[in-house]
């Protein structure tokens, strides 16, 4: 399996290359030269594993169309030691609930820190230690989150031999929760670093640096945001998982509703459908940030400046420039390196926009891709906690009340709805005790992680001041 850039770079790397690499040389994103294809035989055997030997078994078989530059056995003991009961709480690691007729909640939070970012983040950790340890290698980590990213990416990361991490976050963008469970980590390997702006900013600085070659091979600076496409391939997992669990038989079909700011967890459903997963739709949820659901809707990809991207109850979500969209819009002009290139580097690079809707590509996307979208806001949030907790007695967080809302907009007959939970309530105290009058319950492990003393450094929204505090931190 040779992997190639979005922006038509003449290399083809493997795996194990692009795994520390992040961003291709010409500032493209990396995906598979073609999609392993799962027919009818092979997802009856697919169900066969996750029923029989669980969702690690279940991992290794989908990881493994992929990887084929780590032995068979060392790849199989990774996926065993990463999903295990005692990280994800459950033998399932991904159960599905029924909320009400048609609609079900894939449980994606149930690791160490309470995020779908975990799914991804514990295997990378494990990967990344693997490999380094096979080069005898360094690695310094950096990365951008609008609060779950980070704390997933530290937590996997803290301790780990070879790896440093450098976590940039919008200062005092996040939940009270989510600051917490980043800068009170006192490993010496983790450093938090609260820029002074919003998460695209963060976004920007990650890979301004990672575009500095020099700088990016004199420190080996990997990443571990959604760019980097052994995370986005671990996500593609539990979409497997979700469609074994709601249906009985191949010939069903499922939709899946994600929340989606940075569009990684929703493309890892791309994939998963372009191998043959039989999704029916793909159903984009939004906040008041809400330039996927413009795109669309209208055609148009219109990136918003900072004064213009809004702080609300779904923080994870606000964020107005989505860096793995072009993954998909790469594949909706058919695989196209220099066109994809002028749209990102010259439109979203010079002008902030680029315009599609007059493209016949576009104009079928729904019907081959299965991309539908819809927004949510403050208001549909505290009522569809309020609504799913008073009849079902299910609390949910604010990312997956916007997922909700917008499922129900979207709902077929006969077709099951699977919303993808990506956080636990706790992270999003404040709101939710808004709609129910109540805080959320909280794991015993975080009783007053608010209190910890914090490691922080706030910065200026500079990717040169970042890069001399990784240079300094790396002697």
């Amino acid at each position: 399996m040779l992997y190639l850039s979005t922006r038509g770079h003449a290399d083809r790397k493997r795996f194990c290359d692009i795994l520390l690499e992040g961003l291709a040389p010409d500032g493209g994103l990396y995906l598979p030269e073609a999609y392993p294809q799962i027919g009818d035989a092979e997802l009856t055997e697919l169900r066969n594993i996750y029923k029989t030997h669980g969702y690690a078994a279940l991992a290794f078989e989908i990881l493994s169309l992929y990887i084929d530059d780590i032995p068979v056995d060392d790849l199989r003991r990774i996926c065993a030691r990463t999903y295990t009961r005692e990280i994800f709480g459950t033998d399932a690691i991904v159960p599905v609930r029924r909320l009400e007729d048609g609609l079900l909640i894939e449980a994606l939070s149930n690791g160490p820190t309470l995020a779908f970012k975990d799914m991804a983040m514990q295997l990378l950790g494990n990967l990344f230690e693997y490999e380094l340890a096979r080069r005898g290698e360094e690695l310094n980590i950096l990365g951008a989150t609008s609060g779950d990213t980070g704390s997933a990416a530290e937590y996997a990361m803290r301790g780990k031999k070879g790896v440093r991490v450098f976590m940039t976050s919008p200062d005092g963008r996040m939940s009270p929760f989510q600051q917490a469970q980043m800068f009170s980590l006192q490993d010496e390997n983790i450093h938090n670093i609260a820029i002074e702006g919003v998460f695209d900013d963060c976004q920007d600085i990650v890979k301004a640096v990672s575009n500095d070659h020099a700088f990016k091979a004199r420190y080996k600076i990997g990443t571990v945001n959604s760019i980097n496409w052994a995370r986005l391939l671990a996500q593609v997992v539990y979409y497997f998982a979700g469609y074994i669990q709601a249906t009985e038989s191949n010939g069903q079909k499922v939709s899946f509703t994600v929340p989606s700011g940075n569009f990684g967890n929703i493309c890892a459903g791309h994939v998963a459908r372009q191998m043959g997963l039989p999704i029916e739709a793909l159903v984009v949820a939004t906040n008041e940030n809400d330039v996927l659901d413009e795109f669309f809707r209208t055609g148009v990809y219109q990136v918003r400046g900072a004064a213009d991207t809004y702080e609300t109850s779904s923080p994870s979500m606000d964020i107005s420039k989505a860096s793995n969209f072009e993954r998909f819009v790469f594949d909706l002009v058919g695989r196209d390196g220099a066109r994809t290139r002028q749209l990102f580097a010259e439109g979203v690079g010079r002008q902030g926009r680029f315009d599609l809707s007059g493209d016949a590509a576009f104009k079928d996307a729904a019907a081959r891709y299965g991309f539908v979208s819809g927004k949510s806001t403050h208001a549909d949030r505290l009522a569809t906690i309020r609504d799913t907790f008073e009849r079902f007695g299910d609390m949910i967080d604010t990312h997956t009340a916007d997922g909700v809302k917008v499922a129900r907009e979207h709902l077929r007959p006969g077709v099951p709805m699977i919303v993808l939970e990506t956080a636990l309530p706790i992270k999003f105290a404040a709101t939710i005790e808004e709609a129910l009058g109540r805080e959320p319950d909280r794991p015993a492990k975080f009783n007053g992680i608010e209190a910890l003393p914090k490691r922080v450094v706030v910065m200026a929204a500079d990717a040169q001041k970042v890069k001399d505090f990784i240079a300094q931190h790396c002697q």
